[in-house]
């Protein structure tokens, strides 16, 4: 998805354009920038390659809205467990062996990135923290209904291992200004009384909460048609080119192609951003890291009150969990290295259905929808938010894990003027 932006006025900023460092997976970032630019008095176009908003990434991600799991994945027990795991189709983290230059280059700038773990890590809880706030005072202004539950996130550990590094994390999280405490078994049973198994202990955020990102970004879709900005669904950017004072952008509604002038651009692309980055000249080295989910249609009144209403995250087995309404389940989680493929595999969804009937069995999986998502991923797990080489090119995209969890904007971060300064007018 790209932005385009043009002059309403003989000139305007954009202002205060915000980012940060968001989720998983993808999705309202595209639509941000429709509200706040509209905000700003420009005249802004969106295009959207799909029929509807949020239709990829945001579609049936895991929902959460936390700074908690804001730790980056870059130190070596990634590594060591990518490798161990390379052979087991169920695994958490699947790597497909099969080499490509794409792939080989992504990795080797993810372990060059291990240094930076603390520091990133702090730095992405700091702008996640900030996230939540725009992000509920954007759905209060615009009347955005999204299922928002803020009952804060509980980790779960199974042992000592897993509950000693969430210890180490916390202090990392604690520096970018998030409070979380450490929690007896029997204090995560008091928090989350559905929750069956025996456990090590665990790490409750009472800050963070959970909602449905599909219809929270759908929301933000109708709020800046209201606010007069221009949104072209179903059309596929086919040419993307610019200079110093323009930039130009072909594309393909399916019937016919049009090529449109404006000020500046801003890539905010997901997995697509990378092609169109390379079309401008610049080099953003955007991975899809494939990410499962089902959700789980509690029909009956047993399945209700068997299904949790505090969102979970088992960093074993590296899933998540949100409770959408009352009839909803919804469990993500996994990543998979393996190209551009969207294929949505069983023996990658089972685990999940299996977690599901381990930790709630009084919820019937008799109803599951599985999807898969690609979540657009920098080897550094941070995003890329900026100008490109050209000064009317500018980057909101790469924020891999984190979806929901980090904003599409943070005012303290950075301005930057989007629009030309004005030639001499008649």
């Amino acid at each position: 998805m790209l932005t385009g932006c043009g002059e309403r006025e003989p000139w305007t900023p954009l202002g205060e354009f915000y980012e940060a460092n968001c989720s998983y997976r993808r999705w309202y970032h595209r639509y941000y920038h429709g509200l706040h630019p509209g905000q700003a008095r420009l005249d802004v176009t969106v295009y959207e390659k799909h029929r509807y908003a949020a239709m990829e990434t945001s579609f049936a991600n895991g929902g959460q809205l936390s700074a908690s799991n804001a730790e980056v994945w870059n130190n070596w027990q990634t590594i060591i467990k990518g490798m161990k795991w390379m052979m087991h189709s169920d695994a958490p983290l699947l790597v497909n062996p099969k080499p490509s230059w794409h792939k080989l280059s992504w990795f080797a700038e993810f372990m060059a990135a291990i240094p930076q773990y603390e520091k990133n890590t702090t730095e992405t809880a700091r702008l996640a923290i900030a996230a939540r706030e725009h992000l509920f005072q954007w759905a209060q202004d615009e009347g955005i209904d999204f299922d928002l539950k803020k009952q804060g996130i509980l980790h779960i550990y199974r042992d000592k291992a897993g509950f000693d590094h969430a210890s180490n994390v916390s202090k990392l999280l604690a520096a970018g200004g998030l409070e979380r405490r450490p929690v007896t078994p029997e204090e995560m049973k008091s928090i989350e009384p559905t929750l069956a198994g025996t456990y090590y202990g665990g790490f409750y955020t009472e800050s963070d909460s959970t909602g449905d990102i599909h219809k929270f970004t759908n929301g933000l879709a109708d709020a800046i048609q209201r606010r007069g900005v221009k949104t072209n669904y179903g059309h596929t950017v086919t040419e993307l080119s610019a200079d110093a004072s323009s930039a130009w952008v072909t594309s393909f509604d399916g019937k016919e192609q049009t090529r449109e002038t404006y000020d500046g651009v801003v890539i905010c692309a997901g997995v697509g951003s990378r092609a169109l980055a390379a079309k401008l000249g610049d080099r953003v080295n955007i991975y899809p890291v494939k990410g499962y989910s089902i959700t789980v249609e509690l029909d009956d009144e047993a399945s209700q009150q068997a299904a949790p209403t505090v969102s979970l995250l088992d960093d074993a087995t590296k899933l998540v969990t949100s409770r959408l309404g009352d009839d909803r389940f919804r469990v993500a989680g996994t990543a998979e290295f393996n190209g551009y493929n969207r294929n949505i595999r069983d023996d990658r969804i089972k685990p999940l259905t299996r977690w599901v009937e381990e930790c709630f069995p009084g919820v019937s999986t008799r109803r599951v929808v599985p999807w898969a998502g690609l979540r657009p991923m920098l080897p550094n797990m941070m995003p890329r938010v900026g100008p490109g080489r050209l000064p009317t090119v500018f980057y909101n995209t790469g924020h891999g894990h984190l979806a929901g969890r980090s904003p599409p904007s943070q005012p303290s971060c950075w301005r930057m003027r989007l629009i030309r300064r004005p030639q001499a007018r008649p």
